[in-house]
C-alpha cells in the first residue's frame, strides 16, 4: 500500500545563507498573462464566507490575487467584478461546468475578467476538460483558465492536455471538508503535490504544465512554505482568510467571543442558500474567531514565507525551490515542533 505524507509529516532542512535582510527575498511569481504578475503567490478562495469585493480588493493591494465565488446570479457577479476594476482590482471569476456557464463567461469577459476559475470539487473529469477546451476555443490565448481540484498526477496532465494554465490540487483537506469522511476518498495535499513534481518527466513532452495552486489543508505560514517546496507555484486559503473584516458575513457575539460565519461550499447550508436544495453533502458550517482585518493576516503569512526561503538560504521562489529539502519526522518530532510548553506533564 502506498505511503502519503501531510505537511505536518515534514520538515525543510536549514542551510546556509547569505541573505542579510528579508527585504532582499522576492516572494512573487508571475500567473501567465503580464496583467497577473503577483507579488504574494496566495489566492483567495471561491467560497461565500472568503471572497466577495472587499476581500478581492484588499488581497490585490498586497500582491495576490481573489477569486470571486459564483454562487449568485451572473449579473451579481458582474457588478462585484465591476465594483472591484472601479478600485483598480482585477480578479479571478469562478465559473461551473454546467447550466448557464458559457453565458456567466461572455458576460465576465465583457466587463473585462482576463483569468477565469473552473471550480468544482472533482477536477478529474470529462466535465471539466470539456469546460476548458470550450473557453479556450472562444477565448484562445486572451484568458487564463484555472481549473480544479485534483489528487493525483493523472488528473493534473489530463487537465494541462486540455487546455488548463494552473491548476488546484488537492482533495479533502480543506478545514471545513468532509469528502473524505463521507467518500473515502483523498490525498494528503502535501502528498499530492510532490506526486505531480516528480511526475514530469513520465508524461508527453509536448503538454504544457501548467501551474499548480496547493488548496486545502494549509494552516500556517509554514504550510506555504513546504507546499512551495514541494512544487506548488501558488496557494489557495479559505480558513485563514475567513473571519476577516473583508471576508463577507455578519460579526456574531457569542459566549466564546465575536465570530464569524465559515461555511464549505458543499454544505448542507451552503447548497440551500445559493440552489434551494442538497445535494451530496460533503462540507460543514461553523464559526470561527474574528480576526480584524485581513491586512495583518496576509502581512503576517508575507513575512513567514520570507523567513522560510531565507532558512534555505533562497533569494527566489525558483532558487527555493532547486534547494528545498524535505526530512520527514516522527510523531515525536511533530510535538517537538509545536509550541509545547504547555504540554509538558
Amino acid at each position: 500500500m502506498l505511503k502519503a505524507l501531510s505537511y505536518d509529516d515534514v520538515l525543510l532542512i536549514p542551510q546556509h545563507s547569505d541573505i542579510s535582510s528579508r527585504s532582499e527575498i522576492d516572494i512573487g511569481n508571475v500567473l501567465e498573462d503580464p496583467e497577473y504578475e503577483l507579488g504574494l503567490p496566495i489566492f483567495s478562495s471561491p467560497m461565500d464566507t472568503v471572497t466577495w469585493i472587499n476581500m478581492a480588493i484588499a488581497i490585490e493591494r498586497w500582491g495576490g490575487l481573489g477569486v470571486l465565488h459564483r454562487y449568485c446570479s451572473i449579473q451579481e457577479q458582474v457588478d462585484a467584478y465591476e465594483k472591484c476594476a472601479s478600485s483598480n482590482a482585477y480578479p479571478a471569476c469562478a465559473v461551473g461546468v454546467s447550466g448557464d456557464y458559457l453565458e456567466r463567461i461572455a458576460a465576465l469577459r465583457a466587463v473585462g475578467c482576463m483569468c477565469f476559475c473552473v471550480d468544482v470539487a472533482h477536477g478529474h473529469h470529462e466535465n471539466v476538460a470539456k469546460t476548458i477546451r470550450d473557453i479556450k476555443s472562444r477565448y484562445s490565448n486572451h484568458v487564463h483558465v484555472m481549473a480544479g481540484n485534483v489528487a493525483t498526477a493523472e488528473g493534473y496532465w489530463f487537465l494541462s492536455e486540455a487546455g488548463a494554465d494552473s491548476i488546484r490540487v488537492g482533495i479533502g483537506g480543506g478545514s471545513i471538508c468532509s469528502t473524505r469522511i463521507k467518500t473515502g476518498h483523498g490525498v494528503p495535499t502535501l502528498q499530492s503535490l510532490l506526486d505531480i513534481a516528480n511526475s514530469e518527466q513520465n508524461y508527453l513532452s509536448n503538454i504544457k504544465p501548467a501551474l499548480i495552486i496547493a488548496d486545502g489543508g494549509i494552516k500556517t505560514s509554514g504550510d506555504i512554505v513546504k507546499a512551495i517546496a514541494a512544487g506548488a507555484d501558488f496557494v489557495m486559503l479559505g480558513s485563514l482568510l475567513a473571519g476577516t473584516d473583508e471576508a463577507p458575513g455578519h460579526k456574531v457575539e457569542t459566549g466564546a467571543g465575536v465570530m464569524k460565519e465559515y461555511r464549505g461550499m458543499a454544505s448542507a447550508e451552503a447548497q440551500n442558500a445559493w440552489r434551494g436544495y442538497v445535494g451530496s453533502d460533503e462540507g460543514i458550517a461553523t464559526l470561527v474567531p474574528y480576526k480584524g482585518s485581513v491586512t495583518a493576516v496576509l502581512k503576517s503569512l508575507a513575512q513567514g514565507i520570507r523567513s522560510g526561503f531565507s532558512y534555505s538560504g533562497a533569494r527566489t521562489m525558483p532558487e527555493f525551490k532547486s534547494k528545498a529539502k524535505f526530512i520527514q519526522q516522527t510523531a515525536a518530532g511533530q510535538f517537538e515542533s509545536s509550541t509545547h510548553i504547555y504540554a509538558r506533564s
